[in-house]
């Protein structure tokens, strides 16, 4: 799992203040961790001043909710942020705040403030030194209560305290846990290996450079700040080995691989996944098959497309088309879906990069496109920003295994490539977004469908809880011979 690391920001009293100019930009940073991980001491790290009180104990010494607003200055801009302290969790019965207590305090905070859109990132403060299987259940059981409520809405980095003595840089704590990490299943939208101690002189330096990095932490949120994660549509046949490139992607597993997974066309679940210091939800969809469809599976299609839709809505629109497809099984459906996708429910108008699975048993994985690259444009019609050739199978060894590592880091360029800021979606959805593609849909089918209007209601209705009126309304747009 790759995580950004940070340096790079200026002390609002630094002798470059006069050049300063006031940034009317607010951030919001909630710190939780286990108690005694440092988070009050890093409050006084960013505030450069003893605004919140420590202890030197691992009891606690923060039993609510407490806030501390400073102004930092970072790429000649003032800007306000808005630090939550809360209270240490795993104190147990005995603490300041009962374990139990704490963990729900916590949850209580990320469900106000997330629904007021309060929070712009959430930094998840651990102590560098503590060790053992004790310390590692908790590393990990702390990092599911915040990852369950926040669910991808908003970033956590990770802020790893107690590094001033390390022999070597700081960095090297990541370097050493990284992996640790993956295994795990935790990701980060970026990471800082810092000290919070600033009385003492011999650790000047690591403490300016803590400072820094936090800094440009809370700097990379703010920049982010309302953009949510980019919303990637992965599609293609089952099998083709898309949950594989959900997993290649993410560097860990976080989608289920399965030989029986649900073919039900358009089927589609979502998972976010982070690396380069960004975060992505991927909707991992499955599309048109062989053989085609009939008519009960273009009324389950009703109900995924409809809320496929309406969720990318919700999210922002599409800024990247993935279609996977597993090299050496080609046929017409990979037109169809190519039109399904890119033509009808994009209008062409976002990029689209394929993905050649299964290719770890060729010399050199581009030889594949080489040879096929003209049975794609000439036979099928597909044209396309990019592509990558790639094995999403981890578990073989050798020369395989560093064709996976290759694949990543490929797969991710592309991703980061056409998914930057530059790059706005204009993606636009809506019930006539809905109306068109399953039009469109019936239109790919080799035979006609005896489409009867009350079963498309009836779907509608019950699996989409839309209202009757709108239920008839939308299915007799669909009806509708174009």
């Amino acid at each position: 799992m790759r995580s950004r690391s940070f340096t790079g920001a200026t002390s609002a009293g630094s002798n470059d203040a006069e050049e300063v100019s006031y940034c009317t930009d607010s951030c919001s940073v909630v710190i939780f961790g286990e108690t005694g991980a440092g988070k009050s001491s890093l409050i006084n790290l960013i505030a450069k001043t003893e605004a919140a009180p420590t202890s030197p104990d691992a009891m606690g010494c923060t039993a609510g909710i407490k806030e501390y607003v400073h102004d930092i200055s970072i790429q000649n801009k003032i800007l306000k942020v808005k630090l939550l302290d809360t209270v240490g969790l795993n104190e147990g019965s005995e603490g300041t705040v009962p374990a139990e207590e704490g963990r729900k305090v916590l949850k209580k905070l990320f469900q106000k403030r997330m629904g007021q859109d309060a929070i712009n990132l959430i930094m998840y403060c651990v102590q560098g030194k503590k060790q053992g299987p004790q310390g590692i259940k908790a590393l990990c059981r702390n990092y599911e209560i915040c990852k369950s409520e926040v669910q991808g809405r908003i970033p956590i980095v990770l802020v790893v305290t107690g590094l001033e003595n390390m022999k070597t840089e700081m960095e090297e704590w990541w370097k050493n846990n990284e992996r640790f990490i993956s295994e795990h299943s935790m990701t980060f939208a970026g990471h800082a290996c810092i000290t919070t101690l600033t009385d003492d002189a011999m650790l000047k330096g690591r403490a300016d450079q803590s400072y820094h990095a936090v800094c440009k932490l809370i700097e990379e949120c703010r920049t982010r700040k309302g953009d949510g994660p980019k919303r990637i549509v992965l599609f293609g046949e089952a099998g083709a080995g898309k949950s594989s490139v959900v997993n290649l992607m993410a560097g860990q597993e976080v989608a289920v691989t399965s030989n029986d997974m649900q073919r039900c066309t358009l089927h589609w679940k979502d998972h976010t996944i982070h690396f380069g210091g960004e975060s992505y939800t991927v909707f991992d969809t499955v599309g048109l098959e062989e053989p085609q469809l009939g008519l009960s599976g273009y009324l389950d299609s009703v109900e995924n497309v409809y809320r496929l839709i309406r969720e990318l809505d919700h999210q922002g629109g599409i800024d990247l088309l993935l279609f996977c497809i597993r090299a050496g099984r080609l046929n017409h459906t990979i037109q169809s879906n190519y039109r399904l996708f890119h033509e009808f429910l994009c209008e062409k108008k976002i990029p689209i990069v394929l993905v050649f699975t299964h290719l770890e048993r060729e010399l050199r994985m581009e030889d594949w496109w080489e040879r096929q690259q003209s049975t794609f444009e000439k036979t099928y019609g597909i044209r396309v920003a990019d592509h990558a050739c790639i094995t999403a199978a981890n578990k073989l060894d050798g020369r395989h295994k560093d064709l996976y590592e290759e694949s990543r880091v490929m797969v991710r360029a592309l991703v980061e490539k056409y998914t930057t800021d530059e790059q706005k979606s204009s993606w636009t959805g809506g019930n006539g977004r809905f109306v068109l593609f399953m039009r469109k849909l019936k239109q790919l089918l080799p035979e006609p469908l005896d489409l009867k209007k009350k079963d498309i209601v009836s779907r509608l209705i019950q699996r989409c809880s839309l209202s009757p009126d709108v239920a008839q309304q939308l299915a007799d747009m669909i009806k509708q011979v174009q």
